[in-house]
């Protein structure tokens, strides 16, 4: 990921959003990093404390690996791996030979472990690094002095962990709001293009054949016009719970208008695909909606080809789904295998098929 994008690209895909913000924080600590400690290697060269000012030598060029990795790699060198290694130690050292002067760089280095690495990984890595500082505490401080920096240093990684993992949180509440359909829980079109291209490029590299399966509901808009709109929603949720029961846990479902749905199945051929089709509009008309509701749906089918893009496999299912309208609906036709020259443009994908 480009992490000199515009907010609108990131934005684009709540999930690469989150992982783009997190990799700008991984880029800003090592960089802010680098400028504070960077002076301190000519200090502590001064003073005749060689190897500190080596360690802290390795720490400044751990931290321009990382932003040039980031900057021209996109990747995170070594997954931030040398930087509690290297903050600990120094720390450690630094408070041995400097005493409190050494000790104050503790407190910024145990907070930005967690936000540089996963949460469990910062917790051992701080128990660790809270121990060793007492050690050297110990030995080098009053047992008063002792104390407090002990407690201190552990309640700062305490309250530290706890802000981290609420963001944590917050980051998965948010991605989930913004990538699933509040009604039905399934998926929603804000992933649609990626997990379609993630297939195609399975169908590409490795000869892995997906298919889809579109779904829509005949005659939806009478349910609403009859019954109201929350009995439109229960039909809508309950829809979703049936064709979950009938799907592999790779299966994606996503909701994608009112009454259309689409099923995305990883490894599946056409005609395995095709009778999963009819396996989901039996579960639909097999047994009323809230008791006395009857439905049946429409579903196309539609394989993967090699060479073609998401926007052309999902409009040849799309037109699919028109011919089992016009044929009558409660049915499924299986999609056109495209031609050769078949054009790439995009799809302007209605909210769903004609009703």
């Amino acid at each position: 990921m480009n992490l000199s994008a515009p907010p609108d690209t990131l934005a684009s895909n709540p999930t690469l959003a989150v992982l783009g913000f997190k990799r700008q924080l991984v880029y800003h600590l090592h960089f802010w990093a680098f400028i504070a400690v960077a002076p301190l290697v000519m200090v502590q060269w001064q003073q005749s404390h060689y190897l500190l000012s080596a360690m802290l030598i390795l720490f400044c060029a751990n931290a321009l690996l990382v932003i040039g990795f980031l900057r021209l790699r996109d990747t995170y060198f070594l997954k931030g791996r040398l930087f509690p290694l290297l903050a600990v130690v120094c720390a450690a050292y630094s408070t041995h030979i400097n005493g409190h002067a050494g000790l104050y760089w503790a407190y910024p280095a145990a907070a930005a472990l967690f936000f540089l690495l996963p949460l469990r990984e910062a917790i051992g890595t701080n128990i660790v690094f809270v121990v060793i500082m007492a050690v050297v505490s110990f030995l080098r401080f009053p047992e008063a002095d002792f104390w407090r920096i002990t407690f201190s240093l552990g309640l700062t990684c305490l309250f530290a962990m706890i802000f981290a993992w609420l963001v944590g949180k917050l980051q998965q509440e948010l991605t989930r709001l913004a990538t699933t359909d509040p009604l039905t829980g399934c998926l929603n079109r804000s992933q649609l293009a990626d997990i379609l291209n993630s297939q195609i490029q399975m169908r590409e590299r490795y000869e892995r054949v997906s298919s889809l399966i579109l779904l829509d509901l005949d005659y939806f808009k009478t349910i609403n016009d009859q019954w109201g709109h929350l009995a439109g929603d229960k039909v809508l949720t309950e829809l979703a719970l049936r064709l979950r029961k009938r799907l592999r846990e790779s299966d994606q479902l996503f909701r994608i208008g009112g009454e259309e749905f689409m099923v995305v199945l990883p490894e599946t051929r056409q005609k395995d695909a095709d009778a999963l089709a009819h396996q989901l509009l039996s579960s639909v008309s097999a047994r009323p909606f809230l008791d006395d509701i009857k439905l049946t749906a429409s579903a196309s089918v539609a394989e993967v080809s090699k060479g073609e893009t998401w926007s052309v496999w999902l409009n040849r299912a799309d037109q699919a789904l028109y011919e089992a309208k016009a044929q009558g609906r409660n049915q499924v036709v299986n999609a056109a295998r495209p031609l050769p020259a078949i054009g790439q443009g995009g799809r302007a994908m209605p909210d769903s098929a004609a009703s």
